[in-house]
Order: structure tokens, then C-alpha cells, then sequence
């Protein structure tokens, strides 16, 4: 497999102005593997209690998802529960139960760790770490995190992003781990500590790319009615990584594509509870919207 994502699978209880949903399929890694898969194979590396239904990982491999990194551990599968306001921006974490996840230590069976590519979807940088050291010589490592990590782990954080080339972040975490108010220096500034590549996630207002040898700025894709953001960013991880590793290349020019692609595949995310959209895309579905996007952008 030349993708590999590291994450959570999860069970979310989640409340908006629409609707609510209760137990719905979520976690990075299950999101992630969903939209990446439409460019290329994913391995997904990860952990569930006994309480995980069987479907749902059977619905993974038909997409093209390799499943046979995923532990099956005794207890209850990691939960969360969370309230949007009516603004999208603003979101109260009403329980978070780790279960299983507390003691996940990954393991990446032989066959996967020759991975090119690899995305570190936000977990603890320990977890994330341990998970790395078992892929024998990565291309293009991207790493994802929050302002949890940031506070309560930030020397193990440092260290991790010495051996990534890439990181994911909101325009909050990215002001707390630089200490920087302005964002444009708040990323130069992470990007010292070791990536080379900093990728700023701001919502509804789009994503900046910046790197040597590139620095791009893309809006959102204009979704006529955001009905859960759960998961967004996760998708715009595995449209970005799923499109680079499809292109095997790093080039300034596949950046700006996969950045295009990400944020196709985080539009059709938000569209639906849990991966009720995103699921239910083609890869001529993203194809569609990556062109009208394109219109969008282009001069």
C-alpha cells in the first residue's frame, strides 16, 4: 500500500440546528480512509472495542481500504459527543470516552511498512510517534494535532514534528504552538520546528498551503448548506494525501491539485451527519465538483 493513515475509528453522538445523531460511524481515520480512497489504496492503522460493528469495517474494504491494521480490543470502542451552534464555529464537547483508545498501542503489520506515504491523524503524539518508527522509509509524512497536545504535550509534539514533513492545523493551534498572533508568521514559525510544509485550516474561510516552494491560498468550496462540519478537516486530509499519493510526485504544482481535491472532498463531508455524504460519493462525484472548483479559482 503506498498510503497508510494512522487514526480513530469512533462512535459520535452529535447535536446541530438541523438534527441530532446518535452512535454515528466517525473518528479521523474512517474519514480520512473514505476520501483518500477515492485516488488511491489506504492501509488504516487503529483500534475498536468489541463493540464495533462488522459492517462498518467490511464497508472500508470494499472501498479499498485495508482494514487488517485495525485491533479489535476488549472494551467499548471510542466515543465522543458534541453540540454545534448555529454559527458552525463554535462547538461544545459535551463527553469525550476514550475506552480502547487510552492503552491503543499501534502496530503496523509487516506488509504495510513500506508505505511511501503516511498521514498521523490527530492522536496522541506518543501514539503517533510509535506508529512512525514502524514504517521503514516514508516519503511524505503529514502529521495532524490540537491545542490538547499542544498544552498537556507539547516536548513530545516537538519532537514528533522533527521527523514530519508536513502538519495540519487550525489557525488556534497554530498561534498557540508558535506564539504568534499574526497567521502568515505563526506558520513560518511552526514550520522551523521541522516541517516543511504547513497546511492552515480556517473552515468556511478555505486553507492556506505553505512550504519552500510553495505558498498557496484556496477558499471553500461554496456549500449551499453545511449540515455537520464533524470530520471536515480529516477529509480534507485524505483528499490531499489520497490525490499525492495517486500522482507520486511533490511538485509546487500536485501541492496546489491536492489542496484543490481536499477541499472538494471536505465540502461533500459537511453535507450530511457522519460519513452519510461523503460516503455515498463517487470518484466522478469529485471530479464534477474539483472542476467547478477549478472555475471558481481561476482567472
Amino acid at each position: 500500500m503506498s498510503l497508510l493513515v494512522v487514526g480513530t475509528l469512533a462512535y459520535d453522538s452529535i447535536e446541530t440546528v438541523h438534527d441530532r445523531r446518535e452512535n454515528a460511524l466517525g473518528g479521523s481515520a474512517v474519514y480520512f480512509a473514505i476520501s483518500s480512497a477515492h485516488f488511491t489504496p489506504v492501509s488504516l492503522i487503529g483500534v475498536v472495542g468489541k463493540d464495533f460493528g462488522e459492517e462498518h469495517l467490511a464497508d472500508l474494504r470494499q472501498r479499498g481500504v485495508e482494514t487488517g491494521g485495525v485491533e479489535v480490543a476488549d472494551g467499548e470502542t471510542f466515543r465522543w459527543g458534541g453540540r454545534y451552534e448555529a454559527d458552525w464555529n463554535t462547538r461544545t464537547t459535551l463527553y469525550t470516552h476514550l475506552n480502547v483508545l487510552e492503552t491503543f498501542d499501534p502496530k503496523v503489520p509487516a506488509e504495510q511498512r513500506e508505505a511511501e506515504f503516511v498521514f498521523l491523524a490527530n492522536a496522541s503524539p506518543t501514539v503517533q510517534a510509535k506508529a512512525l518508527e514502524q514504517v521503514s522509509s516514508p516519503r511524505f509524512v503529514v502529521a495532524d494535532t490540537m491545542n490538547l497536545w499542544i498544552d498537556v504535550a507539547r516536548e513530545d509534539l516537538l519532537a514528533l514534528l522533527r521527523k514530519v514533513d508536513g502538519l495540519v492545523l487550525n489557525d488556534e493551534e497554530a498561534r498557540m504552538l508558535s506564539g504568534e498572533s499574526n497567521l502568515i508568521r505563526a506558520a513560518h514559525k511552526v514550520r522551523e520546528l521541522g516541517p516543511r510544509y504547513v497546511i492552515l485550516k480556517k473552515g468556511e474561510h478555505g486553507a492556506f498551503l505553505l512550504g519552500d516552494d510553495v505558498h498557496f491560498a484556496l477558499p471553500a468550496y461554496p456549500v449551499t448548506e453545511v449540515v455537520d462540519p464533524t470530520g471536515a478537516g480529516d477529509s480534507f486530509a485524505g483528499g490531499f494525501m489520497g490525490y499525492l499519493a495517486s500522482a507520486r510526485n511533490l511538485e509546487a504544482r500536485t501541492l496546489k491539485r491536492a489542496m484543490l481535491y481536499g477541499t472538494v472532498t471536505a465540502s461533500y463531508c459537511v453535507q450530511g451527519f457522519s460519513t452519510e455524504d461523503c460516503g455515498a460519493r463517487t470518484r466522478e462525484d469529485v471530479e464534477s465538483r474539483f472542476n467547478e472548483l477549478m472555475d471558481f479559482v481561476s482567472p
